[in-house]
């Protein structure tokens, strides 16, 4: 199908791309046709999301490319630089598509929230899309590219969550850092958007006790959760020219909660 050729050209740098969201992003964007560089903390997940990727670009039975993994804590600023010239040093090119989708959850009632708990959501959720969208972007300037970078907030950053003020003050950072970045970025052609996923089945969501996944459920308006394949879908329409002209969009992804 044409559709799953939107791709075909584009290298897709994924982080977190070792589990879940990122994971099925991974999947389909490969699917579409793109080379992918998968990142995640654990090389490891990274590498077994590499092994469910097919050829890229072979839809018409010419190969183009390949995948890779890589290993790299992006809330560290030379582990994020040195991630975006291993990708390039790989491909001979930088990304022109770029998901950023490492996240992290540390809950706690802000009464009781520790500064640790804090800091290091914020240094993972909003820090790491900072570091990673900006090197990411000063490679494709560099180079002259034009380029998409989706950021992955959460419906949970425009909304608020109770026991999650830190994850909630990180999404809410990546909405503004991902509208402020497709101001400034549009001059280079580069389009900057976020998704905002709502409840998403995911190993991070699994971990919610039965009862109040029931009650989130019945809350939804479509009358479930979302899977990661929902959230790759709407990255893929984003990381393609069929998004040609939308930047600074925040795309929700929710079912409909909280309309």
């Amino acid at each position: 199908m044409a559709s799953q050729l939107r791709l075909r050209s584009a290298l897709a740098l994924v982080t977190g791309a070792g589990s879940g969201i990122g994971r099925a992003i991974s999947v389909r964007l490969a699917g579409e046709g793109a080379a992918v560089a998968a990142c995640d903390l654990d090389g490891a997940a990274a590498e077994d999301t590499v092994r469910l990727l097919g050829v890229p670009g072979s839809e018409d039975g010419a190969p183009r490319g390949k995948h890779a993994a890589f290993q790299a804590d992006v809330s560290q600023a030379p582990a994020a630089r040195r991630l975006l010239e291993q990708v390039q040093a790989c491909f001979s090119r930088p990304p022109s598509v770029v998901v950023s989708c490492a996240g992290i959850t540390r809950d706690e009632f802000l009464l009781h929230m520790s500064e640790e708990d804090w800091d290091r959501v914020i240094a993972v959720n909003l820090k790491g899309t900072f570091l990673v969208t900006q090197a990411a972007a000063q490679a494709m300037v560099s180079s002259g590219c034009r380029g998409s970078i989706i950021n992955i907030s959460s419906i949970i950053g425009k909304v608020g969550n109770i026991g999650q003020t830190n994850y909630a003050s990180s999404k809410a950072g990546v909405i503004g850092l991902t509208q402020t970045a497709a101001r400034e970025l549009a001059r280079h052609g580069i389009r900057c958007n976020s998704v905002l996923p709502g409840f998403i089945a995911t190993p991070m969501t699994q971990k919610m006790p039965e009862k109040v996944k029931d009650k989130v459920t019945a809350m939804i308006p479509l009358g479930h959760m979302g899977d990661p394949e929902d959230v790759a879908d709407a990255v893929a329409f984003l990381a393609s020219e069929d998004s040609g002209y939308i930047t600074g969009a925040a795309v929700e992804v929710t079912g409909g909660l909280f309309m």
